[in-house]
């Protein structure tokens, strides 16, 4: 902010000095060496309990109840916390421990009901079916220090948690995450804005104007695609499924930005050695989840012996890993 407000050239190259010391100085002080791992549960203290329910941004705690089950048995929650910042956490990491990969937010819990047999049963962290777990997923990660940006605290934690589950559950042979897909609907307005026949087929876009009741298709779509009351209608869905999924992976896979995945979560990931999986429909239909993405989220793999060659591809090369029917699904836009 200083550099920007500061109009004398010769005391904004000391600005941008005394920013760049900062930075280094930060980046040695946060190294890994200094962080503390450490597993949060319900016999967390409370000061700490609220932080982890304050500071979450992907999936909002509703109430002490919904944190319960988050740091409860076939969850895992950890965090990195610093000598000089005690109580304080730097970056959160929500898990979950299932049976397969889930495709929605709803199939995480799913999973623990396949477990267990039920829906209501209690149990304790030692009564968790060790054979019955094989996966671990990763679906919130949040930074919490704005003046830690830049600082990649989040790819330490999830290869740090990755080894801790795997250490507890030798059975996991898969770690995967659920991530949302921010500015992906905001994108996609504005490319059927410029031209609708970027995304619909001719058959889509006669089937969007007859199920929308509207020439103007992406009119129609500002509108319709405002709140979360589409993901409810069969028809509305089933038009614009595939323009949805199909933009989706473009979105993901060819939009760039300075070479590297115009989505920060994406990039996020790739740079961390993960592969693009899979794309999944209407996989939270929260609000906050189709204001974001339409509802749509993605998994992220992550195999531990190959992440830093896929990592050091990626930020070396520009390429992007990902699955067959992820590049499928991308490159399909291309034949419209």
């Amino acid at each position: 902010e200083l550099i920007l407000k500061t109009e004398d050239a010769d005391e904004s190259i000391a600005i941008q000095q005394l920013n760049v010391t900062l930075r280094d100085l930060l980046l040695f002080w946060f190294s890994v060496g200094f962080l503390h791992l450490e597993r949060i549960t319900w016999q967390t203290s409370c000061d700490v309990l609220q932080k982890i329910s304050d500071y979450e941004a992907i999936h909002p705690i509703k109430n002490w109840l919904d944190l319960k089950q988050r740091v409860g048995p076939y969850r895992r929650c950890y965090i990195f916390t610093h000598p000089s910042m005690p109580r304080e956490p730097l970056v959160v990491l929500h898990s979950a421990l299932c049976d397969a990969i889930p495709d929605s937010v709803r199939g995480i819990e799913d999973a623990k009901v396949r477990i267990l047999g039920s829906p209501k049963t209690e149990i304790t962290f030692l009564e968790e079916d060790k054979c019955k777990i094989k996966t671990a997923v990763f679906y919130s990660i949040s930074s919490t220090q704005k003046g830690l940006q830049g600082i990649e605290l989040g790819n330490y934690l999830i290869k740090e948690v990755a080894k801790k589950v795997i250490s507890e559950f030798p059975m996991i042979n898969e770690l995967s995450t659920l991530s949302p897909i921010p500015n992906f609907k905001t994108w996609f307005l504005e490319k059927t804005k410029q031209d609708i026949r970027n995304v619909f087929t001719d058959e889509e876009r006669e089937s969007a104007r007859k199920i929308l009741n509207e020439k103007d298709i992406a009119l129609s779509l500002k509108r319709i695609l405002n709140d979360s009351l589409w993901t409810r209608d069969v028809a509305i869905c089933e038009v614009l499924k595939k323009p949805l999924l199909r933009a989706c992976a473009w979105y993901l896979y060819k939009e760039k930005r300075r070479n590297y995945a115009l989505n920060n979560v994406a990039n996020f990931h790739l740079r961390n050695g993960a592969v693009m999986w899979r794309i999944n429909w209407l996989a939270d239909p929260s609000p906050r989840g189709v204001g974001n993405s339409c509802g749509i989220m993605v998994n992220y793999r992550y195999y531990l012996d190959e992440c830093e060659k896929h990592s050091q591809n990626y930020i070396e090369n520009y390429f992007v890993n990902a699955s067959e029917n992820v590049i499928d699904l991308a490159t399909s836009i291309e034949k419209l």
